[in-house]
C-alpha cells in the first residue's frame, strides 16, 4: 500500500462512525459520578480543586468504559491511584526541568510497556502520563499536592461506589460475549448449509474464553449460565462441520443432504434462541418444529455411519445448550464447590497476585523488534520532545501538545495516524462549539460546571462511536473545565488547537521515523500458525491411536495454542494490509493463499476431532505414525519458512503410504488425513518460488497496487495484468 492511499484510509477510519449500541444509562451514571465531585469541590474548596477532582472522576470513569473483563468497580479505582500518584510524583519533579523531564520520559515509557498486559492498561497509563502534565500546575505547595492527589483518587472512589450501589446489567459484557459465541456457531450452521466446506473463525470462543475467565470471587457470584454453554458451543463446531462435509458427512445431493440442511436450519435456530436468552436474561423460546426436527425419526432416518453419528450427536449437545440455558434463567444457583480438585473455572489472578504476570508480559517485550517496546521508546521520545517544544513557544498550556502525542499514539501505524486525524477533528468541532457557548454565557463557575458535566455525559455516551465524536465532547470538557477556573477563551482556544496539531503531528512523525511494521514479520507469524497447526493436528489423531484423559487435555492445549497463534496471525496481516510498506517474503496474494490453506488444514483436525474416542479404547493405531510425521514436518517446515526455504512433506506423504498398505479400516478418518495433506500442498505451493518468481511477483504486487489506484481514482485507462 502506497502511502497516499494510507492516508486515504486512515481519514476514512478516523472519521468513521461505527454502528454499535449505546449506553445511556452507563453514560448517565458516570457523569452523575464527575457532577458529585464537581459541586462539592467547587461550593467547599476552589475552582482548582473542582478541576483536580473533575479530571479523577472523568478518567476513572472513561477507564470502565474499556474493553475489559475485571470488575469495573476494580478498574475505577485502579485508574484513580494511579492518576493521583502520577500527579504527586509529578509535582514532587516539576521544580525543574532536569528533574521533571526524566521524570516524564521514564513514566511515559512505563505506561508505552503497560501494553504488554493489555489494551485496557495501556490507555488507562496514558491518562497516567496526562494526570500528571496538566495537574502539576494547580497546586502550590506540597500539602496543595497531597490534597489534590487526595482529590483526584476520591474521583475512582466515588465512580466505584456508584458502580456498586447502581449496577447496570450486571455480568454483562460476560453475557454477551457468551451469547456471541453461539451466535457465531449459529451463524456458522446457516453457512454450511450453502458452502459444505465454510471455515469457522474461532475468535468468538475466544473472547468467550477470555470472559469466563474469573477471580475466585467472581466465581461465587456468576450467574450459572455463564457456566457451560461455551464448552458446548466449542464440542458443537465440530459436529456440525462433521455433519455437512460431503467427504466425511451427509452425501453431496439427494435425500442425506436435504436432512443435513434441515438440521443445520434447526441448530441454528436453537443456538440463536440460547444466545438471546443468555443475553437478555429470558426464558429459552424455541419453535416446536425446530425441537421435532431435531428429534427425527430412527426408523425413516436417511443419514448413515459418520453423518448419522454427527447428527446424533449434535443434538445431544444442542439439548444440553437449551438446558443449561433454562437453568441459567431460573434463578437458581448451583453450589459452590471449593478446593483445587473441584475447581471448574478458568482462573483469573487476582489484582494482588496480577503483578508476577505483569513483570513477564512485560519481560517478554523487552527486546528491539518488539512492538510494545518500539512504542514505549516513540511513547517517551515524542511526550519528551512535545514538551520542551511547547515550554519555548510563547503560548500558555503547554501540556496540551505532550497529551495529543501520548492519548493518540498506538503500538501500530494505522491506529496512531487513525487517532491523530480523529482528535484533532474532534478537539476542533468541541473548541468552537464550546467557545461560543462560553462566549455567550459569560463567566459563571458554577454553569460552567454544569456543562463540563453534560459534556463528560454526552462524550461516555459516544465513547463507542468513534473518536472523533467522543473527542468533541471531551475537548468541550476541557474548555468548560478551563472556563470553570477563569480562563479567558481568547487565549485558551488558540493554543489548544495549535499545541493539539503540534502533538498529533509529533506523533505521526514518530512511527514514520521509528516504526514497528507488521509486513516484514508475517512469514514469521505464518510459520508460528503452521507449527500450532501441526501440534494439534498431532495430538487429535493421538487420541485415536492412544485415547487418555491426559491426551484430551492435551489436545485441548494444543487447540488453545494454535488458536493464539491464528489470532496473532490474522492481527498482524489485518495491521501489514494498512501499512505503507512493501510486501517483504510474501505478497498480499501469497498471504492470502497460505492463510486459506491453513484455514483448511486446521479445518480437517477440527473434522477429526469429533469423533475423538471418549473412552480409553484405541480406535486407529496406525494414526500414531501420521501423528508424529504430522507434527515434525510441520516443525521442520515452520523453520524453513522463516529462513525463505520450500517446506517439504516427506514424512506425512510416507506415513500415508504406510497406512494405506497397513488397510486402514477408518476410511472416514483416513479421507480427512487426506484433506490435511492436501491442504498442506495447497501451503507449499503458496510459499514456494523461485528466486526469478519472486521478482515477477514483486513486479505484479505493485502493478496491482497501481490497479487499484487508478480504479479508485476513476481512471478511464483498462485494467492491464503483466506477465
Amino acid at each position: 500500500m502506497t502511502w497516499t492511499r494510507a492516508f486515504r484510509e486512515v481519514l476514512r477510519s478516523g472519521l468513521k462512525i461505527e454502528e454499535t449500541r449505546l449506553e445511556p444509562l452507563l453514560a448517565l451514571r458516570t457523569a452523575v459520578g464527575v457532577a458529585l465531585v464537581i459541586g462539592p469541590a467547587l461550593w467547599l474548596g476552589s475552582p482548582a480543586y473542582a478541576a483536580s477532582a473533575a479530571l479523577g472522576a472523568f478518567s476513572a470513569g472513561g477507564a470502565t468504559f474499556q474493553r475489559t473483563w475485571r470488575p469495573r468497580k476494580a478498574i475505577a479505582l485502579g485508574a484513580g491511584a494511579g492518576l493521583a500518584l502520577s500527579t504527586l510524583v509529578g509535582y514532587l519533579a516539576a521544580g525543574q526541568l532536569v528533574t521533571f523531564l526524566p521524570l516524564l520520559a521514564l513514566w511515559t515509557f512505563g505506561a508505552g510497556l503497560a501494553w504488554a498486559v493489555g489494551s485496557t492498561a495501556g490507555i488507562i497509563a496514558a491518562t497516567t502520563v496526562g494526570s500528571m502534565l496538566v495537574t502539576i500546575t494547580l497546586p502550590t505547595s506540597v500539602g496543595r499536592a497531597l490534597e489534590h492527589a487526595g482529590i483526584i483518587a476520591l474521583g475512582g472512589v466515588v465512580q466505584a461506589v456508584l458502580i456498586l450501589l447502581f449496577p447496570i446489567r450486571r455480568w454483562g459484557a460476560h453475557r454477551d460475549a457468551l451469547a456471541d459465541a453461539l451466535a457465531a456457531v449459529a451463524d456458522y450452521a446457516r453457512r454450511l448449509r450453502h458452502d459444505p466446506t465454510a471455515r469457522f473463525d474461532p475468535e468468538p470462543l475466544m473472547t468467550a474464553r477470555d470472559a469466563a475467565a474469573v477471580t475466585p470471587s467472581q466465581a461465587r457470584t456468576r450467574p450459572t449460565v455463564l457456566h457451560g454453554p461455551r464448552g458446548l458451543a466449542e464440542r458443537i463446531v465440530p459436529a456440525i462441520a462433521a455433519l455437512a462435509d460431503p467427504d466425511v458427512g451427509a452425501p453431496a445431493e439427494g435425500p442425506g443432504r436435504d436432512r443435513a440442511r434441515e438440521l443445520l436450519d434447526a441448530a441454528a435456530d436453537v443456538l440463536d434462541a440460547a444466545a438471546r436468552s443468555i443475553r437478555r436474561g429470558t426464558p429459552v423460546e424455541v419453535p416446536p418444529k425446530t425441537v421435532d426436527l431435531l428429534r427425527g425419526d430412527e426408523e425413516h432416518e436417511v443419514l448413515e455411519g459418520p453423518a448419522r453419528q454427527a447428527a446424533e450427536r449434535l443434538a445431544a449437545l444442542l439439548g444440553e445448550a437449551l438446558e443449561i440455558a433454562e437453568c441459567g434463567n431460573a434463578h437458581r444457583r448451583t453450589p459452590a464447590q471449593h478446593g483445587p480438585a473441584y475447581v471448574q473455572f478458568l482462573v483469573r489472578p487476582t489484582m494482588f497476585r496480577l503483578l508476577p504476570v505483569i513483570v513477564r508480559a512485560v519481560r517478554r517485550e523487552l527486546h528491539h523488534d518488539s512492538p510494545v517496546f518500539r512504542h514505549a521508546v516513540r511513547l517517551a521520545a515524542v511526550a519528551t520532545l512535545g514538551y520542551l517544544i511547547a515550554d519555548r513557544l510563547p503560548l500558555g498550556h503547554g501540556y496540551w501538545a505532550p497529551i495529543a502525542s501520548v492519548m493518540v499514539m498506538r503500538p501500530d501505524f494505522h491506529r496512531t495516524y487513525a487517532r491523530a486525524v480523529a482528535r484533532l477533528a474532534g478537539t476542533l468541532v468541541g473548541v468552537v462549539l464550546a467557545t461560543g457557548v462560553v462566549r455567550t454565557l459569560g463567566p459563571d463557575a458554577h454553569v460552567f460546571g454544569a456543562l463540563a458535566v453534560v459534556s463528560a455525559g454526552l462524550s461516555y455516551t459516544l465513547i463507542r462511536t468513534g473518536y472523533a465524536y467522543s473527542q468533541c465532547f471531551t475537548a468541550a470538557y476541557v474548555v468548560f473545565l478551563l472556563g470553570m477556573g477563569g480562563q479567558a477563551w481568547e487565549q485558551t482556544v488558540p493554543e489548544r488547537m495549535v499545541l493539539t496539531l503540534l502533538g498529533g503531528a509529533l506523533a505521526m512523525l514518530a512511527y514514520a521515523v521509528f516504526p514497528a511494521w507488521e509486513t516484514p514479520r508475517l512469514p514469521e507469524r505464518l510459520a508460528d500458525w503452521l507449527a500450532a497447526n501441526g501440534r494439534y493436528a498431532a495430538a487429535v489423531l493421538r487420541n485415536y491411536a492412544g485415547p487418555t484423559r491426559e491426551r484430551r487435555a492435551d489436545m485441548r492445549s494444543a487447540q488453545l495454542a494454535s488458536r493464539k497463534a491464528r489470532a496473532a496471525w490474522q492481527e498482524a496481516y489485518d495491521r501489514a494490509k494498512q501499512e505503507p510498506v512493501r510486501p517483504r517474503g510474501l505478497t498480499s496474494r501469497e498471504a492470502e493463499e497460505a492463510q486459506e490453506a491453513l484455514k483448511g488444514f486446521d479445518r480437517a483436525a477440527t473434522l477429526m476431532e469429533n469423533r475423538v474416542p471418549q473412552d480409553d479404547n484405541p480406535f486407529a493405531l496406525e494414526a500414531e505414525g501420521l501423528a508424529k510425521a504430522l507434527e515434525t514436518d510441520t516443525a521442520q517446515a515452520a523453520a524453513d519458512m522463516r529462513e525463505h526455504r520450500e517446506p517439504d512433506w516427506g514424512r506425512v506423504e510416507k506415513a500415508l503410504q504406510a497406512w494405506e498398505g497397513a488397510g486402514a479400516r477408518r476410511p472416514a478418518l483416513r479421507r480427512e488425513a487426506d484433506l490435511q495433506k492436501r491442504a498442506l500442498e495447497d501451503l507449499a505451493t503458496a510459499v514456494s518460488r523461485t528466486p526469478l518468481e519472486r521478482d515477477v511477483g514483486s513486479v505484479r504486487e505493485e502493478q496491482r497496487v497501481r490497479e487499484a489506484m487508478e480504479a479508485e481514482g476513476g481512471g478511464s485507462e483498462p485494467a492491464h495484468r503483466g506477465g
